[in-house]
């Protein structure tokens, strides 16, 4: 089982999309914060985070940051630009599936 956190500027994307993963045995964490982040990490063993495009590039590097610092072993993937919202679901199935 793994542990996934799924970060996006808007919550009610980050909820979509963990409501339509196709994934298997995938444990799912949201947020759209660094704060989002740290709480997360506190509490769980974060393997994989997939970070939509929307956040800002200062936000994005604190985050990004933040996590090489706490953790040894999470993978962190960064969504493009130019899919959009929409291609925020076939991205995190291509991460978590292993076919991106």
């Amino acid at each position: 089982m793994k542990n996934c956190l799924l970060l996006g500027r808007k919550g009610m994307i980050v909820d979509d999309v963990k409501s339509k993963i196709d994934a298997q045995d995938v444990n799912l964490f949201g947020g759209t914060t660094i704060d989002d982040v740290k709480q997360v990490f506190e509490d769980q063993s974060i393997d994989v985070v997939i970070m939509g495009a929307g956040i800002d590039i200062e936000t994005r590097l604190e985050i990004i940051r933040y996590i090489f610092e706490v953790s040894k072993s999470t993978t962190v993937h960064m969504k493009d630009w130019d899919s959009g919202p929409a291609g925020m679901l076939p991205f995190v199935n291509g991460v978590l599936n292993g076919t991106v």
